[in-house]
């Protein structure tokens, strides 16, 4: 039975800017949100948009991100024929072949996307935050006739040069492709997420992969061959909230703007388009009588008996009393003992920062760093965590790192 579409998700990224957060885990399995992880987001818009077939592209550290996503229940992608799957790098005869670049992981999954026979195919970004429905985006593919669709969006033009960038003309085609280009000539930023027309894409990703000079990417290969062949490409305006969180201050961004969604555009609240997680499982929180809460987000099993401000506990965590939390992104089962300070800062998952720390500090005016504190860390009593730092390993008790 064939499927109109069907998503491929390229979930295999390193995400070695995020540093610590994942150096044990896949850049789509990094907590977002208070109880998601990033990859809940393009998986929830596929099930929003009708899309019950996804191929899943895993590399790096996949066994939380395999384990988190099983058999697809949560974002009911349990489906007989179609559902999620997830497709890490064929064992060849002559032996293990990692994926190459984007081109060739969908290269290497042409048998996937041959079971399903689809018209269309979507690939998306396992790292980015973004509310789309994808429904639309192939509305407007077929309308255009299109061959490739591209979704965009407008950036500001200083930023633009940051981005691969797609010339078009009035009717949206594409007429030209900039790779993050010092001059730009256009200020509508690829966001990664193409709509390809299952015949031409197959046809490209056998001409790429027999190409012994390729890089096998998408941006610097696949899409500048459609272009030269003058084949019919389009660009998709997207003006719903997007970030792609590959940094830590962008991270740590993302999830101050879940704290006010009125302005942010991110609504994790919205019933009419809900983003689907495999919940923790825990009792609800609880927040004692001597506890202060501010504008934050807490999730299931959290115990507060401290001061939490603006910032976002994930399921499990406990803040003792006296302990003070603002600003903050604090990952799950992590415990913050009494009279800890801890400010302005990512805290990775089963962290424990002991009586009186400091982690993080409040930025004076034009400062950025956020200090973060890797996965499964122990902060000793009375150690000091310098706003710029990143931990990956134990801090003695009265130790400073900065």
């Amino acid at each position: 039975m064939a499927k109109e579409m069907i998503a491929m998700l390229l979930a295999g990224g390193q995400g070695s800017r995020l540093y610590v957060l994942t150096q044990k885990l896949a850049k789509p399995a990094v907590p977002f949100g208070g109880k998601y992880r990033i990859i809940d987001f393009p998986l929830s818009n596929c099930v929003n948009s009708g899309i019950d077939t996804v191929g899943i592209l895993t590399q790096y550290q996949p066994l939380v991100l395999n384990e988190y996503i099983g058999n697809g229940q949560p974002w009911d992608l349990d489906r007989l024929h179609g559902g999620v799957h997830v497709l890490p790098p064929y064992q060849q005869a002559s032996g293990s072949d990692w994926y190459k670049g984007t081109a060739n992981a969908i290269y290497q999954n042409i048998p996937f996307i041959e079971r399903y026979n689809p018209q269309y195919v979507i690939i998306l970004s396992g790292d980015q935050i973004c509310k789309q429905d994808y429904s639309d985006f192939l509305k407007f593919h077929k309308e255009k006739n299109a061959e490739f669709s591209v979704a965009v969006m407008e950036v500001p033009w200083e930023d633009a040069s940051r981005f691969g960038l797609m010339v078009a003309d009035g009717d949206d085609r594409i007429t030209e492709f900039q790779e993050k280009p010092k001059e730009p000539k256009s200020n509508l930023a690829s966001m990664g997420i193409y709509i390809f027309n299952w015949d031409v894409l197959r046809k490209y990703l056998v001409e790429d992969e027999a190409d012994p000079t390729s890089e096998n990417d998408f941006g610097n290969n696949i899409i500048p061959n459609l272009l030269k062949d003058g084949r019919r490409m389009y660009a998709y305006h997207f003006s719903g909230y997007w970030k792609d969180v590959g940094t830590i201050p962008s991270l740590w961004e993302a999830n101050m703007e879940v704290l006010n969604p009125e302005d942010s555009g991110i609504n994790l609240f919205d019933e009419n388009w809900k983003i689907y997680s495999r919940n923790s499982g825990m009792t609800g929180h609880r927040i004692s009588a001597d506890a202060l809460v501010e504008n934050s987000m807490i999730t299931d099993g959290c115990r507060v008996d401290g001061t939490v401000k603006h910032s976002i506990l994930f399921a499990g965590v406990k803040v003792e009393e006296g302990a003070k939390v603002e600003d903050a992104v604090i990952m799950g089962n992590t415990i913050i003992r009494s009279g800890a300070v801890v400010s302005h800062c990512i805290v990775g998952e089963n962290v424990e920062i002991g009586q009186h720390a400091v982690v993080g500090a409040m930025p004076a005016e034009g400062e950025k760093g956020v200090a973060t504190v890797g996965p499964r860390v122990t902060i000793g009593e009375r150690a000091k965590v310098g706003p710029n730092a990143m931990v990956s390993n134990d801090v003695k008790e009265g130790e400073e790192q900065w």
